[in-house]
Parts: C-alpha cells; structure tokens; sequence
C-alpha cells in the first residue's frame, strides 16, 4: 500500500474545454484574470522548451532575429522559445538599470607630460643655434655665434635653434602587413591637445564662436594704401627658378637679424595711433590668423588690448603665432610623444621648430647680398648697429591704412596692419616688384604625420602639381596665412621653396629641392580660400573687441574643437614682473 502524500492536493476547477481558462468568475472559485498579460498562441506552436537562457536580457524576441545572437542566419532553430516572438509583456524589468553601474579603477596610471609649444607665458620654446645664447626680452637667435643680447624686440638670427576628417591616408598603406587606415579605425581613443595658454578660472568668458557662423561671413574691403615704409630688401636670386637650376643645394645657415616684434611693442605704430591714422592696429601675421581661423586645428591665442577708442591686436611672445606649423591639416597630423609618437623629432613641437629655422635660413639665402638692394623710406625701426653685432637681413615693413567700412556706413574704420617683404625682383622693364619668401618642408615620407605626401626627391621633377596638392591638403592654414600675408604686404609674387631633410632621421642637414612662384590672389583661388569671407571674419571679431571696455582680453582657440572663446583677463596678464628680472640679473 503506497505511503500517504505529507500535503493535501487542492482541488482542481472542473471545465468544459481543455483550452484556456474558464470564460466566468464563478466556475474559477472567484478568481478574476482580466488585466493579467496574455501571449497569443497557436495550436500548432513547438513547445520544445520553457526557457532560452541565450537571450540577450537586454532585448526583446523582436529583436533577437531568431531567439539567439549570431544563431538563426543560416540555421534556423528547431525548438523555438514559447513566446519569443510575441511582445516583453513577461519579461522582467530591474527597477535599477545595470547600464549606469560602473567600477573605479583604482590602478596607478603615470601620463608622460605633454610637449607643447607657446604655452604659458612669455618666454615659450627657445630657438638657438649651434653655440647661440638666447637673447633677453623675447629675443630669439638662429645662427651660431649669436651673443646674448638685451632686446625689447623678438628677433631672428638665421641659424638652427588636429580638422581631423577620418578620411583614408595614402601613403600609409604600404605594402602585405602594413596599416591601412579606414573604417577599423573606428575605436581609436580621441587625440586631445593642450591649450595654447592655460585658462585662469579667474577669467571670465565673454563670447564663445563656432566656426560655422565665421565661415558665413563676407566683406568686400579694397587694398590698402601706404603709410610708411621701412627698411630695404636685397634682390631676389633668379638661379633657383631656372628648370634644373639647382640641384639639392644645400640649405646654408646664414647669420641675418630679423625682427618680429608684437603691435604695442613696435614704435612706428606707436606713433601711427597718436596721430589718429586708425582704430585698430595689428601685424600681418595676427591678422592673418584670423582671417584663416576657420582652417586652423591646432590650437592659438591673440591678446586684445583695448586702449580709450583704439584696439590692439598682440602675440604673446613665444607664443604659436611665432612658429610655423607642419601637417596641421593632415588626415593622421603628427603625433606627440604621449600619443604613441616614437621618434621625438617628428613630434608637432619639434617640427614646428625646425620648420621656423628653415624658413629663416632660406629666406636669407634665397637673395643676394650685395650693395644693389632696394632701399625703403626709413631703415629699419627696429635695429641698433650699436648695440648689435650680426648683419641685418632683408626685410622691407610696409605700414598699411585699409578702410574696413562698407559702402552703408557713414564713418569710417581704418586698420593699420605692418606687413612684411623678403625680396626685390626687377623686371625687364627695370621696374622693381616685391616678393615674400616662404619654405615648406618635408621630414619623413615614412613616418606618421606625413599625410600620404609624395617623396619630393622623386616626384618633384615628375609630379609637381601634386606635390603641391598634397601640401595644400596637409598645410592648409599656412599656406592660407602665407598667402593672406603676401595680399597684406602688396607682394606681386610669393615664392614657395621646397626643402627636404638630407636625412629622414637628422633634424639638422637640409637640402632645396626646388622653389615654384604664385601670384597670390591666384594662389588663393586654387586654395578655395574666399578673402572676402576672410575680411568677414576680421571685421565681426574687430567690432566685438570694440565694443567691450578698456581693459585686456584674450581670443583663444580651442584646442580640440572647431571654436573660438573671448576671455577677459587682469591687466598684469602675460607680462613679466620686474622682480623676476631682478632675479634673472643676480643669477647672471
């Protein structure tokens, strides 16, 4: 006789039909089902289990393309999970989403500092030569030999001293094995720059402009009028034009003085505001900035000073308006040691030094120096052959009036920009016509950064226009600048030399491949640059810094966004205090 059961069986509800529960309360014992969820079914449904472990919690059966991840493409399951293909009316909800639970890491990380150049201060990165001291009060000297020197003024002495599109680089792609960048690339950890200057939260942002409403702008401005002139300029050397008239010719390190001093710092506009000749004063090199912001990725600062009605425009001494940048437009631009760069001489920093020297150097040796130069109307404001010991370079300062009013406006807003000249040609007429010169540079095909360039060696000869396409691509911003400078100064012609190192992996030895001549409104219309929209962009910005009180502002590029924020900083902001000085004298 079987044993009797511990518990007492309930007593089951009697129905008329095996399908579902009754249809009234009364013959369920007053149980009630309606509100209760309810999943259509089918006779001919496979009941082959009760559950599926497999699916994702996170989704619904809709969602699951077969009830399984990655199962159910090309297979089909037999034993489908009863209910998964209706609605999550069953499934459990947690009341606290597991999504936003995250761990602490805990782990030590040690981050390699970051090597920018011009940030801070006056002062920034020092360029020297070989056995050259640096100069006091923001002067730079290239050259060797160059002694120290007490300077208000930045200097040069010739001698050595980011919008990232995703696009493909093709000169990465090299051969079985090597990386081709595209669509993999998709996780790569955001590459994050450093400001230009570090931000006080003691200052207080005033406006914040994106780049999309800077590149709507356009102002119709006429080119200016002269004046001043200053200095002189040493004829051009026609040989480097010559088809196979050089042939990696070395880039000699030539000992020339050439100044770059900042708007309030230069006395010629000192005396251009105190007879009232303009409201805005500025140099070609900051105008230019602005004019070419929208094209910028790397990040830059311009100090505004803002003196009764008149409004200067400054660099910081040893700021980024000082170097000249290389790859800033390039689809993978240079890296720095802490992103994973390997070779520190291909860092940004490091090529925007030796970019500088080469620019320096073959300014001075692409002309000739001898007594037939061009004389301007007053020498050069800003060297003391008193006090200075290497030979001035050729460099003619052109004092410029352009009116920045529209047609509309009764008053007008005159801007005094200096701009600067490299060279004399004269034509064949015996008229002379003034010329800047300018140096792109080539580090290392191979290495990251290069930007799918072309190996200039080669193809220079062959392929010129594409090498000049290539370097439009991945200079962007200073060939705009360079460009916007030569409209500035009034120059007929802006030559472009082509400078390659002797070795990829030296720094110090560099070699002229070649030199190509623009015409720069032509330059700029190859470029798809608008300098009608850049004047819109000086304008706007002008009028907003007239606007504000006296007082010192600075307008910062930010670093990693296409943007552009005016601060308001202390009067004693960037300038060095005099005990300081003191300090550097005790120590000498």
């Amino acid at each position: 006789m079987a044993p009797a059961l511990p518990f007492a069986l309930p007593s089951l509800v009697p129905v008329s039909s095996p399908w579902g529960p009754p249809a009234t309360e009364a013959s369920t014992g007053g149980l009630s089902f309606e509100g209760a969820p309810y999943a259509p079914f089918s006779k001919g449904d496979k009941l082959g289990k009760l559950a599926d472990w497999t699916q994702d919690p996170g989704r619904d059966g809709r969602d699951q393309r077969g009830g399984r991840q990655n199962y159910g493409r090309s297979h089909r399951d037999p034993y489908q999970a009863y209910g998964a293909s209706t609605a999550s009316s069953f499934q459990f909800q947690n009341a606290e989403d597991e999504s936003s639970f995250s761990v602490v890491d805990s782990s030590r990380t040690t981050t390699k500092p970051r090597t920018t150049f011009g940030q801070g201060g006056r002062g920034g990165l020092v360029l020297r030569s070989r056995g050259g001291a640096q100069g006091r009060g923001g002067a730079r000297t290239f050259g060797p030999g160059a002694g120290a020197q007490r300077s208000g003024y930045q200097r040069y002495v010739g001698g050595r001293g980011g919008h990232q599109d995703g696009a493909r680089t093709g000169g990465q792609r090299g051969g079985r094995g090597g990386r081709r960048f595209g669509w993999k690339d998709y996780d790569k950890p955001q590459r994050l720059r450093d400001s230009s200057v570090t931000i006080s939260p003691e200052w207080q942002m005033l406006e914040e402009i994106d780049f999309n409403r800077l590149g709507k702008l356009s102002l119709d401005i006429k080119d200016g009028t002269d004046v001043d002139t200053y200095g002189f300029t040493y004829y051009y050397d026609k040989s480097f034009d010559r088809p196979g008239g050089i042939s990696e010719r070395k880039l000699q390190v030539i000992d020339t003085l050439s100044y770059n001093p900042t708007t309030s710092d230069d006395p010629v506009i000192q005396q251009l505001a105190q007879r009232d000749e303009g409201r805005v004063f500025a140099t070609d090199s900051i105008l230019s900035m602005l004019m070419c912001a929208t094209r910028s990725v790397y990040p830059w600062d311009i100090v505004v000073n803002r003196e009764g009605d008149k409004l200067f425009l400054d660099k910081r001494e040893g700021g980024p308006l000082d170097f000249v940048t290389v790859n800033e437009n390039a689809a993978e631009p240079p890296l720095e040691v802490a992103d994973g760069s390997k070779d520190s001489i291909n860092t940004p920093s490091a090529l925007a030094l030796e970019a500088t020297f080469i620019n320096q150097n073959f300014a001075a040796q692409a002309v000739v120096e001898s007594n037939d130069k061009h004389e301007f109307t007053h020498p050069n404001p800003f060297y003391n052959p008193e006090e200075e010991t290497e030979p001035l370079g050729s460099r003619g300062y052109r004092y410029r009036k352009i009116n920045l009013s529209s047609v509309a406006e009764e008053t007008e807003l005159n801007l005094i920009v200096r701009t600067e000249l490299d060279g004399t040609i004269r034509n064949s007429s015996g008229e002379d016509s003034f010329i800047t010169i300018k140096a792109l540079n080539e580090f290392d095909t191979r290495a990251p950064g290069a930007g799918g360039a072309l190996d200039w060696r080669s193809k220079f000869g062959s392929q010129r226009g594409a090498v000049v396409a290539t370097e439009m691509k991945n200079n962007s911003c200073k060939l705009a600048r360079w460009t916007v400078q030569s409209i500035l100064a009034g120059a007929d012609q802006m030559k472009l030399g082509f400078v390659s190192r002797a070795n990829p992996k030296d720094k110090a030895r560099h070699v002229i491949l070649g030199v190509v001549g623009y015409k720069p409104r032509e330059f700029a219309n190859q470029m798809n640059y608008s300098v009608a929209n850049g004047w819109g962009i000086a304008r706007s910005i002008i009028d907003m810094c007239l606007a504000l009180e006296e007082g010192k502002y600075i307008i910062v590029k930010d670093p990693n966004k296409p943007v552009i924020r005016l601060y308001e900083v202390p009067r004693d902001a960037f300038d060095e205090a005099p005990a300081d000085e003191e300090k550097q004298d005790a120590d000498e």
